[in-house]
């Protein structure tokens, strides 16, 4: 087992740091996405896929939600 660990510690070694780069990256993306920040490091103003992001940010008015005497636009 020794012998085993000696002979292939360069690999060992290169695996192990890659491992930790890709489990920062996959914990850096989750944080920005639970602290709301969109996936791709642009602004939403001018991406189509805006409401797949942050789908309360772009959800329809509820037009039922209107109370009287509010102008629904089709008056």
């Amino acid at each position: 087992m020794l012998e085993y660990l000696a002979q292939n510690f360069g690999y060992i070694l290169v695996a192990g740091v890659l491992l930790l780069i890709v489990a920062a990256i996959i914990l850096r993306m989750v944080r920005n996405r639970r602290a709301g920040k969109g996936g791709c490091g642009h602004g939403c103003a001018g991406c189509a896929h805006a409401a797949f992001c942050h789908p309360e940010a772009h959800r329809e008015p509820d037009k039922s939600a209107a109370g009287p005497g509010a102008r629904t636009g089709g008056e």
